[in-house]
This record gives structure tokens, sequence and C-alpha cells, in this order.
């Protein structure tokens, strides 16, 4: 609110102890759908863990058996996009991290978790998934899920991708 002192007095201002009810607004708007995205990544994550696509070793070629589970994810992601729409939520991104185990170089890891994260986020878009709502990016074993990897089955757990909402 602007205000102006005209013979010594204060024009314009809100009374002290006034309260910025559009501040206020904003902020339970705000609180809402920082909500509804934080409700809609929780079931991306859950979602994907359930649904994740192997590729073959030290590739960005998907493995066999994939079809299904991309399906259901491209659904998820259609799904999201409208409960976000309907918080009220826009300007969003799908972004599809890939990550590796920490075996080899972390240069090479890195490079090849963005081809994996490309070509899951490719097939997205080739089911339905807007191009310019989603982007791709690799982690490589920054981000592991289980440490130390030093069995098989722990390195499995951490290659994997992750899809997010990014605002």
């Amino acid at each position: 609110m602007l205000a102006v002192a005209t013979a010594g007095v204060l024009v314009g201002a809100a009374p002290a102890g006034a309260f910025d009810l559009k501040g206020l607004a904003g902020k339970a708007g705000g609180a809402a759908k920082d909500k509804v995205v934080k409700d809609v990544n929780a079931k991306l994550l859950a979602e994907g863990h359930k649904n994740q696509c192997s590729f073959k070793s030290d590739s960005d070629q998907l493995a066999p058996g994939c079809d299904k589970k991309i399906k259901k994810l491209a659904d998820q992601l259609i799904d999201a996009k409208k409960k976000l729409q309907a918080g009220g939520v826009s300007g969003f991104k799908f972004e599809v991290s890939g990550h590796t185990d920490s075996a080899g170089k972390a240069e090479h890891n890195k490079e090849l978790s963005a081809k994996r994260a490309a070509v899951i986020a490719k097939e997205l878009v080739a089911r339905g998934v807007a191009p310019g709502e989603i982007v791709s990016i690799g982690m490589g074993s920054e981000r592991p899920l289980v440490t130390p990897d030093d069995t098989p089955a722990k390195k499995a757990k951490n290659r994997r991708y992750e899809i997010q909402v990014r605002i």
C-alpha cells in the first residue's frame, strides 16, 4: 500500500495491527498447493518403485517386459497432472531422474543415468505425456537409496529412475 504524508498525517497507510489478508490468502493457497505437490510426489515415488523397468547391463536399452509398467506410469502422470491442475498448481514439469549404483566411474554413471532417464521420458511421451511437461536428468550414484551398495541386491536398489513434480 502506498503511504503519503500530508500536513504531518500519514494517508493511505494500513492501520496499526491490520492484517494483510491478500498475503495470508496467498500463503494459505501456497500451503494447499504445496500439499498437492507433496501428495502427488509421494504417490509417484511409490508407483515408480513398484513399476521399475530394467535396462540391459551398462546400456540405455530397456529390458523386455516394460510395456505394461511404462503404460502404468504414463497413466499415473496423466492422473497426477489432473490433480495438480485441480489443486491450482501450474507451471510444473515431471522430472525423470536416472540413478546408478556406485560401481564404475562417476562420469560414466552420470552419463548412463542421463541416457536411461531420457529413454523413460521418451517412452512416457509416446504413451500420452505431453513432451513440454517432462524433463530428464542423470544423477549417477549421487543419491543412493542404500549405502553402502556392496551386494548385488543393494546395487540393484540403487539402479533406478524416479519421477517427481518440479515447479
